[in-house]
Order: C-alpha cells, then sequence, then structure tokens
C-alpha cells in the first residue's frame, strides 16, 4: 500500500473545504448552468415538436387536376394547408406570402402532375410525377430543417398509399429572399450546423485563455510584491491602468486578427470540402460573410475580448495570489458558456423573449450573434452588438479606473466569510 496516502487525501480534501471558491466554481455553478442549458434545449425541442404538430404549408397548385386535389387533401389531413394566387414561385416569395401564412414551406405542383399520375397508375411505371418545394433558410438551428422532413415523410405515406415511388421531390431553398435552384436544405442545414457549432467553441476558448493570461498577470505581481512597487514610482496610476489595458487591447488585436484569419481559412476549407461532393457554392449562396461582414464580426470579437480582459484585470486586483485570480476569473465562466452552448443548436429568434433578452445582456455572446448575422447579411444586429459592448467595456474600464486611483488595488480582497466558517467546522469535524 501507499504510505502515507490516507493522510495526503485528508489534507487534500481539507484544502478544498476551506477554499469557498473552488467550492463555487467547480460544484455550485456546474449545478446552475447544465440545468440552465437543459430547461433551454427543452423548451426548443417542446417548441419544435408544436410547429410540427402545427405545421403550415403553402400550397401553389398549377396543375387544378383531380390528382392534384386528392395531393392537396391528403395534405391537408395532416397539416394546415394555404392556396397561393401565385403561379410563380419567386413571386410567392417577392409579395412575402410565406411571412403572411407564417410558414417556411411551399410546395409547387406542377402543370403535369395529374397527367403524369393517370399515366403511371395505367400501367406506364416509367411515368412519375414530380413536385418541387421551397425552404426558406433563415439560420443555423438545429431544428431548422424539421419542415422539410415533415414534408419528406409525408410525400413517402403519399406513395404508399398509390403505388410505389409514383411523387419525386425536387428540393431548392430560398436563401434572402432569392431561390436557389437544386440546392437541397436538409444538405445545406448540416453544413451551416457543423460551422455553427465550431464557433462558438472557438470564440469560448479564445475569450476563456485571455482572461486567465491577464488575470494571471496582475495576480503575479501582486503576489511578487512588484505591483506595490509599481504604484510607488513617480507615475500616474491611471497611465498603469492604461498601460496595462493598452496591453489588453494588443493582445485583444492581435486574438481577433488571428480569429479573422483561421475563420476565413475555416470558411473555405468547409466550403472547397463540400463542393468535391455536391455542385453546392457557399460563396455563390451568399452564405460567407463579405467583407464587411468580417469587419464587424472583427471589431464585435475585439470589443468582447476587450471587455473580458478588462473584467480579468479587476477581478485579479481582489486576489491574493495567482491561484485565487483563476478561481475569480471561472466565476465569469458559465457568462461564457451559457450563450455558446445555446446559440450552438438554437436560432437566437426562436427562443422566449426573457432568454433572448438574458442573451443579448451578456456581452460575450454578441460575437457569436455576430457571426450568424453578417453571414445572413444582417450587419444591423452586429452593430448594435458592438455599440453595446463598448458602452458596458467603457464602464467596467471606469471602475478599473477608479480602483486604480486608490490604495485598495492592494488590500481589497473577496471574502466567503460564511462559507469560509462553514469550511473551518467541516475541517474540525473531520479532525
Amino acid at each position: 500500500m501507499l504510505k502515507g496516502f490516507g493522510n495526503i487525501l485528508v489534507k487534500e480534501l481539507k484544502e478544498l473545504i476551506r477554499d469557498p471558491k473552488i467550492l463555487l466554481g467547480m460544484i455550485i455553478v456546474p449545478l446552475i448552468m447544465f440545468p440552465v442549458l437543459g430547461a433551454v434545449m427543452n423548451f426548443s425541442m417542446q417548441s419544435a415538436q408544436e410547429q410540427a404538430q402545427k405545421a403550415t404549408i403553402l400550397v401553389m397548385n398549377n396543375d387544378r387536376g383531380s390528382y392534384s386535389q386528392v395531393f392537396i387533401a391528403t395534405l391537408n389531413s395532416s397539416m394546415r394547408v394555404f392556396i397561393s394566387n401565385y403561379t410563380d414561385p419567386q413571386d410567392v416569395v417577392n409579395q412575402d406570402e410565406l411571412s403572411k401564412y407564417n410558414t417556411t414551406q411551399l410546395i409547387e405542383i406542377p402543370p403535369d402532375f395529374s397527367a403524369n399520375m393517370t399515366q403511371h397508375m395505367s400501367g406506364n411505371e416509367n411515368i412519375t410525377a414530380l413536385v418541387k418545394i421551397y425552404s426558406v433558410f433563415s439560420s443555423a438551428g438545429v431544428f431548422e430543417g424539421i419542415g422539410s422532413s415533415m414534408i419528406d415523410v409525408f410525400i413517402g405515406g403519399f406513395n404508399r398509399q398509390l403505388a410505389p415511388n409514383i411523387v419525386y421531390e425536387e428540393k431548392s431553398s430560398i436563401i434572402k429572399g432569392q431561390i436557389k435552384e437544386g440546392v437541397d436544405p436538409g444538405q445545406l442545414s448540416a453544413l451551416m450546423i457543423s460551422q455553427a457549432i465550431a464557433m462558438p467553441i472557438t470564440i469560448m476558448i479564445l475569450l476563456t485563455y485571455s482572461m486567465q493570461i491577464a488575470a494571471t498577470s496582475v495576480a503575479m505581481e501582486k503576489e511578487e510584491k512588484t505591483l506595490e512597487t509599481l504604484l510607488t514610482l513617480p507615475v500616474d496610476r491611471f497611465s498603469i491602468l492604461m498601460g496595462k489595458l493598452s496591453g489588453s487591447i494588443v493582445v485583444a488585436g492581435v486574438a481577433a486578427i488571428a480569429y479573422m484569419i483561421g475563420f476565413n481559412y475555416y470558411m473555405g476549407s468547409f466550403t472547397s470540402t463540400f463542393q468535391a461532393g455536391t455542385s453546392l457554392d457557399l460563396v455563390s449562396l451568399g452564405l460567407v460573410p463579405s467583407l464587411f461582414g468580417y469587419l464587424f464580426l472583427g471589431i464585435s470579437l475585439f470589443v468582447a475580448l476587450l471587455s473580458a480582459l478588462a473584467m480579468a484585470v479587476i477581478l485579479s486586483a481582489f486576489a491574493e495570489d495567482v491561484r485565487s485570480a483563476q478561481s475569480l476569473v471561472s466565476y465569469i465562466y458559465p457568462f461564457l458558456f451559457i450563450p455558446s452552448f445555446i446559440l450552438m443548436y438554437v436560432d437566437i429568434n426562436a427562443l422566449p423573449l426573457a432568454v433572448k433578452v438574458a442573451l443579448y445582456a451578456i456581452p460575450y455572446s454578441h460575437p457569436i450573434i455576430a457571426s450568424r448575422a453578417v453571414t445572413m447579411g444582417d450587419y444591423w444586429t452586429a452593430v448594435w452588438g458592438i455599440v453595446y459592448v463598448s458602452i458596458f467595456t467603457l464602464v467596467i474600464m471606469y471602475v478599473a479606473s477608479r480602483l486604480f486611483a486608490t490604495e485598495k488595488v492592494l488590500t481589497a480582497k473577496l471574502k466567503f466569510r460564511g462559507l469560509r466558517k462553514r469550511g473551518k467546522k467541516a475541517v474540525q469535524d473531520l479532525e
């Protein structure tokens, strides 16, 4: 047996119980964070199920034959069906008919539908009928393709009722108000979901590492007493703060540029890989950010990084050493992780108002929101996010300047008296 193992184990347990910062960061925060994530995902799944149960389909019937009426009647038995008076699908899109009926799915029944059905049912099985399906692509949410999947299931059931493989689908996507012929919405959603998962993870890692570096830098100066020496020099303390924040700005700028270079390469690799197997071209579809999109995304990430670094500098001023500084910074992690995990799978516009407001209020969620917005050409969302995070950052920098103007930067500490007393009592019980 390992000699002294039991004593070492008890010693480590005592230290963990004594330190409330570790207790909060490793036990209490996860107990709060994951139920919140679960509740949001559960709401999203319930919303998707309700959407499926109350599905609405817009039908453009250019056939007017008997079999088209049978098709519509069968469709109406499982979904709410509205008939459009237009004969051109682009006119339906231009006149905003889909929004009028609160649907993202349009089915076009071609003029030869009933004639082809009649020939097939008469024994000419080489003749099949075709319906054209147009799906609106609006985001990269995990439930984006639910409408198209429901139509697939319906047509499969319709074929089983009449004859195998009698009706085929031709799928197209509606992107930014334009019909993209032959673009399968399912394949498009799968590709965009992969990007939607990768981008929040990258931003989350970037913010986490940057905050740890900034907090460690200030905490090391406090631990080694170099910050006290620096503050005794005949230098304006605001200049000291601005020097530290300027260093943080340089780090944030380099990190933002590195992220944009990597993100550009990432988008290019996805585009080339996907094009190798299909004819899908994200550039021609307008699903790659423009030059202005990259600019807004870079600025959004930069101000979010600067805000995170300024917050890390303030928190580290209350720490006694590097270990406690990292523990204090970890309290901010839920505000990084929760928006990232939610926005990986769910479109923010599909969330309830309270959750949506909460996500917009968290400054670190705006780079993720901006990355989706600029892809869809929505620059105003990115601009308002930049303005909000910039104001938040200025407030944080003002608080930091007030802190550095006093001696509290050397003596300030965050104390958890109640937790610490309970921790000591638990240690005494162990002894």
